[in-house]
């Protein structure tokens, strides 16, 4: 049997090419970029006001302390010009800064009365809440790398420079396969000896939260059926992952099959609680994760195996992020202990409060969970206060 360390590094090891697709930036969130972006001009590309209220020249300040309204440059409207130094002119967030002025004072400081605009100060600079044309960058200049995992701040960047659809990592085609006699659909009313399908959902849910698509099915537990369909999916998708069979029980046919149809199994047991049966195996250029039927295991093992596996092969490094135990926790068998936690941000640390659950197959308390904390398997206690790995469950990249 392997270490989680020995089965994480098989894992990594086997790579699938990488393709290139181009889509819309409204569909890029999540993905991750394979071209460089620039700046196609200056970025503000003109002296942009940052503030409500008048533009003025700041030569005047010294003169005097009330200003006569020429007019308004309002956000969107073409650049006007001060007629007269000694006057000013009405300015809104976001415009050009009008020509013959250099200075925005906002509304909060001014008095305006019957066209005047009287100073509450006089201590104002030349170029204050202005946002200088050029500032942030200049034409040409590279905004985002390539690599770079999209974000809601990457897609305004690539709005504002004209980039409408942008060129991404192609996303694995995945099938996810539930299997299992006692499984029904969310739909029906099941029998006193059944439960509906509910892993697929969340593995299907924890994909897209990645921006990655993929389709669920339910393979019953049929040793030929399994492998007809088995065969039929490694020739339309890259990677397969499975929720169940992949234990020791009479109708765990799922090793066998894979077995049969040429995948050599790289990973098939690991000494870890919850997820020892978890499979992995590879033919050619696709890819099998097995995850263990109960709750638990079947989503720390997707976070364990298939993200890092993902992060990976994208490109995107390893966060290492580590919480601290809240309470004293025990646990005798040598193997590496993933224990379910809530978090909290405590100062400048992560706490983690083990959630009380009945085992891996309970799902209600898995709602809870924040992430795990992987305790090793070289000790049998584990003190409040010690830090140990901590993989979060709900936070998409981290």
């Amino acid at each position: 049997m392997k270490s989680v360390a020995e089965a994480l590094q098989l894992v990594l090891e086997n790579e699938l090419p990488r393709q290139i697709e181009s889509v819309p930036i409204e569909d890029s969130l999540h993905r991750i970029l394979a071209q460089e972006v620039f700046a196609d001009r200056d970025a503000p590309p003109f002296h942009r006001v940052s503030m409500d209220g008048i533009a003025i020249h700041s030569s005047q300040l010294d003169k005097k302390g009330t200003f006569r309204i020429e007019g308004i440059q309002a956000a969107g409207d073409a650049q006007k010009t001060l007629a007269s130094r000694e006057n000013c002119l009405e300015v809104m967030t976001g415009a050009i800064l009008p020509s013959n002025t250099n200075c925005v004072i906002p509304y909060e400081q001014i008095d305006i009365k019957n066209g005047t605009a009287s100073l509450a100060k006089f201590d104002y600079k030349e170029n204050q809440n202005v946002h200088l044309k050029g500032t942030d960058a200049k034409t040409g200049d590279l905004l985002i790398q390539k690599g770079t995992l999209i974000q809601p701040g990457s897609i305004a960047v690539m709005a504002t420079v004209g980039v409408s659809k942008v060129n991404v990592i192609k996303a694995p085609k995945i099938t996810i396969c539930a299997t299992g006699n006692e499984l029904v659909d969310i739909s029906d009313k099941p029998l006193a000896h059944q439960i509906r399908k509910s892993n697929v959902y969340m593995l299907q849910a924890a994909l897209k939260s990645l921006g990655i698509p993929a389709q669920i099915l339910h393979l019953e537990d049929d040793k030929q059926l399994l492998k007809t369909s088995v065969e039929k999916l490694m020739e339309e998708n890259d990677i397969l992952l499975f929720s169940g069979a992949v234990s020791k029980g009479k109708y765990d046919f799922l090793p066998e099959v894979l077995e049969s149809l040429g995948i050599k199994k790289l990973v098939h047991g690991v000494a870890q609680k919850p997820g020892k049966p978890f499979l992995f195996g590879k033919k050619d250029k696709q890819l099998i994760f097995g995850f263990p039927g109960n709750p638990a295991s079947t989503l720390i093992c997707f976070h364990l195996y298939f993200k890092a596996w993902l992060m990976a092969h994208w490109g995107i490094p390893n966060s290492g992020i580590f919480a601290t135990l809240a309470e004293e926790v025990s646990f005798k068998r040598p193997v590496t202990y993933h224990i379910l936690v809530k978090v909290m941000a405590e100062k400048d640390k992560l706490v983690a409060v083990p959630v009380v659950n009945s085992g891996s197959g309970d799902l209600v308390h898995l709602a809870e969970a924040d992430g795990f904390l992987s305790l090793p398997a070289q000790s049998a206690s584990f003190k409040k206060g010690t830090n140990y790995p901590l993989t979060f469950l709900n936070q998409a990249w981290f």
